[in-house]
């Protein structure tokens, strides 16, 4: 049985995780004091499966762990058991989701097309979820498809000192594109550094056509910043253009390495010395250029704040 640990409101704190997101959710619930909760999971021949609570939540404030990255079975276990917790007569329910799926969905930029992020807001609201902690979204103005709280957390709490301990010189900030330039710009704030930008030109989804890097990259150690890499194009031909551009090294700092099709690869046959992510979402592979650092103490210590009422504030200044 998970341990149980109680807070001035007397109710008590339970953490699980669904399967795909066992691995970090044993993490942040080891870095909270505690341990994960039991989930039975049955699984049935046609492939449907059903989730179960193996212990009691009446009354307890419940935090589900869950990224919801491909496939779409890991948004829907993480529906099922915030509804399975709601009808257990959990006191609140709070869905951590350090990776947001559908996140680069949030708006309609052709027509007649969905807009997912809503979509999912709206099946976790359903669900009967409380509060929803999660960690770089693609887009900012996700937060407001929810009409209930949303803790939106930063990795640059990890990223910006790993930086500073490379104490890598002539030091530039690059955003792989327009729309990651507040993202990166952040970095180089913290850093004291320049920042470059690079603008992409796409014909097809997932299919870089141009990149065009504006600022100086001659004799700079550079560092792609974006909050999710996905095919790998956009960063391995930015990288590729800057050392042509003279650069003395690439690196890439990503918190959410999706990493599909040929991503692996071209990372690996790239001119990228150090591909620096979390463990928001679990690497297929793992090679030297990898380096993965740790989110779970970012949200246990938002998890024990929010639990026992505290401020959130300082969590949200990088």
């Amino acid at each position: 049985m998970s341990k149980v640990i109680m807070s001035r409101s007397h109710n008590p704190i339970k953490i699980f995780a669904g399967r795909e997101s066992a691995y970090i959710g044993a993490k942040i619930a080891e870095s909270f004091g505690s341990e994960l909760g039991r989930i039975d999971f049955r699984m049935f021949s046609d492939g449907e499966f059903e989730v179960a609570f193996d212990e009691t939540v009446r009354g307890a404030h419940v935090f589900i762990i869950q990224s919801t990255f491909p496939p779409m079975e890991n948004l829907f276990e993480l529906l099922l058991l915030i509804d399975a917790a709601k009808r257990a007569s959990a006191y609140k329910i709070i869905a951590v989701i350090p990776y947001f799926g559908f996140a680069r969905q949030d708006r309609k930029d052709k027509p007649r097309c969905s807009i997912g992020a809503k979509l999912v807001a709206n099946l976790l609201t359903a669900a009967g979820v409380d509060r929803v902690m999660t960690l770089d979204l693609h887009a900012d103005q996700i937060q407001g498809f929810f009409d209930l709280p949303v803790d939106h957390l930063y990795a640059s709490a990890i990223f910006v000192p790993y930086l500073k301990s490379l104490k890598l010189e002539n030091l530039v900030i690059a955003a792989p594109d327009m729309g990651g330039a507040k993202r990166a710009n952040t970095y180089s704030s913290f850093l004291e550094t320049n920042l470059v930008v690079s603008h992409k030109v796409r014909k097809v989804e997932n299919a870089v056509d141009n990149i065009t890097v504006i600022g100086d990259v001659q004799g700079k150690n550079v560092v792609i910043v974006d909050d999710m890499v996905d095919t790998a194009g956009t960063i391995t031909k930015a990288a590729e253009i800057m050392m042509e551009r003279g650069a003395k090294s690439v690196r890439v700092v990503a918190t959410h390495a999706v990493l599909s099709g040929p991503a692996y690869e071209r990372i690996e046959n790239s001119s990228i010395i150090e591909f620096i992510t979390s463990n928001s979402i679990p690497l297929r592979q793992k090679t030297d250029k990898f380096t993965v650092l740790s989110i779970a103490s970012i949200f246990a210590d938002v998890i024990k704040k929010v639990y026992t009422h505290q401020s959130i504030s300082d969590n949200f200044i990088i």
